[in-house]
């Protein structure tokens, strides 16, 4: 284990089989220092913990390093490609990918303990529980937020998608139990700046696709959205924290395509 054993020897023995394939833990930070430490620790059951820096300013490297993972130095080249990056740098064949303002539950690192001592997918997902406003969403858009973290990386490999990456495969996933725990520390009114970014991303992103915006897309996207996560799948039964969260992602469909319309115009005029 080499230094992983500082951050947690008692509860790798607790917890791990006697026999598993390697494992290597991954994740990508920028100015995470905050954050770090918890989410390290939580992955104190892996083999090797990867962690590619983009300059952080705060002391994130040097955090992680303290706590025994492995720093990797590399510019930013978004979401989807640096994740990508990130898993070409593991020693093992499988990965785990976390962010870092996400912890591993002691029960989700005992059923992937127990998933590789005798693999039967190439890849698996779980439920990520997400913390907003004080209160983890169990319903609506928030719960389960099923993520497929966990592959070998001959099977499956990260989007090149600036935002809104996802790990694509053609191999069967399979389901774990135990979740994990999204737990972002930032301001109501950091969350909604970054939203902004990521909309404006999500819409380049789907004109260079060769989608296209509408009225009736930018009108009853948000709508449907709605209906879908705040009464099909219970979003209400969160409080007010699972309605602001649901309302926000409405505001974000609409925000993505009011924006592809706006880019759309101005292409057109361009044309002119």
């Amino acid at each position: 284990m080499g230094r992983l054993g500082r951050i947690g020897e008692s509860r790798i023995i607790a917890i791990m089989p006697n026999a598993r394939v390697p494992l290597s833990a991954v994740l990508i930070t920028l100015n995470a220092a905050s954050q770090l430490a918890d989410c390290l620790r939580s992955l104190a059951f892996c083999d090797e913990i990867v962690v590619v820096d983009s300059g952080s300013g705060d002391g994130t490297a040097e955090l992680a390093e303290q706590l025994g993972a492995r720093v990797v130095e590399s510019e930013w080249r978004g979401f989807g490609l640096q994740k990508q990056f990130a898993v070409s740098q593991a020693r093992n064949d499988w990965v785990l990918c976390v962010d870092a303002d996400e912890r591993v539950s002691p029960q989700l690192a005992a059923a992937i303990a127990a998933a590789l001592a005798a693999p039967t997918c190439g890849a698996y997902r779980f439920p990520r529980c997400n913390r907003f406003m004080g209160r983890y969403l169990r319903h609506g858009e928030g719960y389960p937020d099923w993520s497929l973290r966990l592959f070998r990386r001959d099977r499956a490999r990260w989007s090149d998608d600036a935002v809104h990456e996802k790990v694509l495969t053609e191999v069967v996933v399979g389901d774990l139990c135990g979740d994990l725990l999204h737990d972002s520390a930032e301001s109501l009114d950091s969350y909604l700046g970054k939203q902004n970014r990521y909309t404006t991303l999500a819409a380049e992103a789907a004109l260079k696709q060769g989608r296209r915006a509408t009225a009736g897309k930018l009108l009853l996207s948000p709508l449907f959205r709605f209906i879908k996560f705040y009464f099909l799948r219970r979003g209400f039964l969160d409080g007010l924290p699972g309605l602001v969260h649901i309302l926000i992602g409405c505001q974000n469909s609409f925000a993505k395509y009011a924006k592809m319309l706006a880019l759309q115009a101005t292409s057109a005029k361009n044309r002119q």
